[in-house]
């Protein structure tokens, strides 16, 4: 059986420092940011040539925190509560080869002579994540207008969100470096990112996005945000 070995050409800097509370898919929480550092010698000006005239990029990936683990032809969806699919009608990490596909928003090409950064929002990436190809979005071949799929249909939940007194305290100073903090986190919790397995026995979970650990209490269809505490080194 053939084997194939793909080239790292880029590295993202992502606001998610975890896989905990990652979107299941890119698109749901739109103000996610993240930067995608192309890596020599894939770092050249002519790669992106052109590459300012789209909004969409197709960004395919390495799920690097799955490379040991083992391949199962059926996997259990987080939104299908325990029911299972094969692994092919799924976008589950546990596959036969590693590899994402996510399409985000291209916000700036940042070009200078340390190389070139992309500035994109609205993906799905774990930081650190190994990138091994960019294409544009191409919405009259990518886009199907009649396309069929169940998880669509799939109820998603929605939450109250509010924010206790000191962490709006916080949030308007934060602002200042992350804009839009309050909304992404208000995206990223209403999408509920709680493991199945988690929610009879926790009520109160803490996650690590940019330079911060983001804590929070479940009531029912309520979230109250609780603290946004900055994360030493």
């Amino acid at each position: 059986m053939e084997s194939f070995k793909f080239n790292t050409i880029g590295i993202v800097h992502s606001c998610f420092k975890e896989k905990f509370t990652i979107p299941r898919q890119s698109g749901l929480v739109t103000s996610a940011t993240a930067t995608i550092e192309l890596l020599a010698p894939y770092n050249h000006l002519d790669t992106v040539k052109g590459l300012e005239q789209v909004s969409h990029l197709w960004i395919s990936f390495i799920f690097h925190q799955h490379l040991n683990k083992t391949f199962k032809n059926r996997v259990s969806p987080p939104r299908l509560n325990g029911e299972k699919k094969g692994v092919y009608a799924t976008r589950s990490p546990f596959r036969p080869n590693p590899l994402g596909l996510s399409v985000v928003k291209l916000e700036k090409i940042k070009m200078d002579n340390e190389g070139i950064l992309l500035e994109v929002s609205g993906g799905d990436f774990l930081d650190k994540t190994p990138i091994v190809d960019i294409k544009p979005y191409i919405s009259y071949a990518d886009k199907i207008e009649d396309a069929i799929d169940p998880f669509s249909e799939i109820y998603m939940p929605q939450f109250e969100i509010s924010f206790s007194d000191r962490v709006l305290l916080k949030i308007d100073k934060i602002e200042r470096t992350i804009p839009n903090i309050k909304i992404f986190i208000e995206q990223l919790l209403t999408q509920d990112p709680r493991p199945n397995y988690t929610k009879k026995i926790k009520s109160e979970y803490r996650a690590k996005i940019y330079d911060y650990d983001l804590i929070w209490h479940i009531d029912g269809q309520n979230i109250l945000v609780l603290d946004l505490l900055a994360v030493k080194d």
